[in-house]
């Protein structure tokens, strides 16, 4: 358009050096002629400019020539230091030194998606709960990036790497020289074969399918600042171990739908702790190996009638030997239910897990008590969602039709010892807590965060001491009352 222009004006400026006749002409006819004009020079040019990228072609083709990196094409480039090179494919077979690094063949296809989600808080407690050691502290809890591949149509790999609490710390001073609270772990790495929508395959480090909340358990998805009980005692969340097996999309009806996945993975280990009444969390098996060389086998099925209703049932079957001392081994069965039912802006969500553990008996072992033989929690929680319409008004650019705040309530109990076999144990026995959070948050998008939460917490069992480990300091109840802060955000 702008050498169209060009060219028009300068056949208008020499409509001076014309034949007298012009003067006659009516300006439709000086239109024509300004028109006819510069179409032929328009033709010219695209001629000349053809030709000259032809020319440019063809010295690019020539051996030595100049490359220049295109914004589509390979990261970089190793095969054109001899003709011909460039159709190897990258691989063993590729030949040099310093350039093998790049012998990868994302760095030609680039194929994965880097993503991940981060959170900090602040809690005010009257003393320690659960997950919230400290009475008064910030925290850094989690960074986690994810790593998502397109492999093929039918091959696809996705990885969580999580970073908690800074990761490793440096050893503290003091008595036992112990580190930080901190740790780096893949959380799942799993790679899937695509064979049908109700059938694929699935092999790696999987996330155990034992409840919901196991499975969407990342921060800024949920709407409290901290993670349900029963998912930390009972489902031993987060929870993963390496297995393969199946999952799949059954759909009965046109408004109806069933997912499942099955897997066979590694069992629990032998702690020297073993199952006590700080939960299953110390039996989390290994990704590395299987102690017992005896797999487990942990399934979920979720029915959907409609939008908006899911119920599913879960559960985990596997051998468990108390600790390294114990000969004989016995078995664990975890079973869970939970359910999301949803109707415009009311949610109503939760899950209930009971524990079974057979011979969770210390008889013989030195300073271990007898263990739980089993246990129960649930949760219930209500969210109802809202935007003030008076706040899109007096600050438009902060709240948006993508934002909105969430009222929330949820009730919860863990009862570590449904059987009172530990009552009399030396360090705390049976375990029951109850905790009350009312929450308010707000999402400036739906991919970010800030929650305000505050905790009624009691733990209702006679001695009220806690071992020292993942879920408490030593002497001390977790039933902390107080605030928390969180804000979380994907990226």
């Amino acid at each position: 358009m702008k050498m169209r222009s060009i060219l028009g004006a300068l056949v208008i400026a020499s409509l001076s050096a014309m034949p007298a006749w012009a003067v006659d002409m009516t300006p439709e006819d000086i239109k024509r002629m300004v028109d006819d004009a510069v179409n032929k020079r328009m033709q010219e040019h695209e001629r000349h400019e053809s030709s000259a990228e032809r020319v440019m072609e063809k010295k690019e083709g020539q051996p030595g020539a100049v490359q220049y990196p295109v914004a589509t094409g390979p990261i970089v480039d190793i095969r054109v230091g001899r003709k011909g090179e460039e159709n190897v494919p990258l691989g063993f077979g590729s030949t040099g030194s310093g350039k093998l690094i790049y012998a990868k063949p994302f760095l030609s296809a680039p194929k994965a998606t880097v993503g991940g989600y981060v959170d900090v808080m602040y809690n005010n407690l009257s003393r320690q709960s659960l997950d919230n050691p400290s009475r008064n502290s910030f925290g850094q809890q989690r960074m986690v990036p994810f790593i998502y591949a397109d492999i093929t149509d039918h091959i696809k790999f996705a990885t969580e790497i999580e970073i908690e609490r800074g990761g490793i710390n440096a050893p503290q001073t003091g008595a036992g020289n112990t580190f930080g609270d901190g740790s780096m772990q893949i959380e799942f790495a799993q790679l899937d074969y695509l064979i049908h929508e109700a059938i694929n395959l699935r092999a790696g480090i999987l996330l155990m399918p034992v409840g919901k909340f196991n499975l969407l358990h990342d921060s800024p998805l949920n709407d409290l600042v901290d993670r349900p009980m029963v998912s930390r005692i009972i489902i031993p969340s987060t929870w993963f171990e390496a297995g393969a097996g199946i999952y799949g999309t059954l759909y009965p009806s046109s408004l109806s739908k069933i997912d499942y996945e099955l897997y066979a993975v590694n069992g629990m280990s032998q702690t020297a702790g073993g199952i006590t009444d700080l939960g299953v969390r110390s039996a989390r098996g290994s990704v590395s190996r299987d102690r017992d060389d005896n797999k487990a086998i942990v399934g979920r099925v979720a029915f959907s009638p409609m939008l908006g209703i899911e119920v599913a049932g879960s559960g985990y079957h596997g051998a468990y030997k108390p600790s390294a001392g114990t000969v004989d081994s016995g078995t664990i069965d975890i079973v869970a239910l939970d359910w999301t039912l949803q109707r415009g802006p009311f949610e109503v969500i939760g899950e209930s897990a009971w524990t079974r553990i057979s011979n969770n008996n210390a008889t013989g072992v030195a300073s271990r008590g007898i263990g739980p033989a089993g246990m129960q929690g649930y949760y219930i929680q209500g969210n109802y969602h809202f935007m003030p319409e008076f706040l899109k008004t007096w600050a438009p650019s902060h709240f948006t039709d993508a934002s909105t705040f969430t009222a929330v309530v949820r009730w919860e109990h863990v009862n570590t010892d449904t059987d009172g076999r530990t009552k009399q144990n030396a360090l705390g026995g049976q375990r029951e807590l109850e905790r009350l959070t009312l929450g308010l948050n707000f999402r400036p998008i739906e991919d970010t965060v800030i929650k305000f939460d505050w905790q009624f917490n009691t733990q209702k069992d006679a001695k009220g001491l806690v071992p020292a480990g993942d879920l408490g300091s030593s002497g001390s109840p977790m039933n902390g009352n107080g605030f928390l802060i969180q804000a979380a955000t994907y990226f």
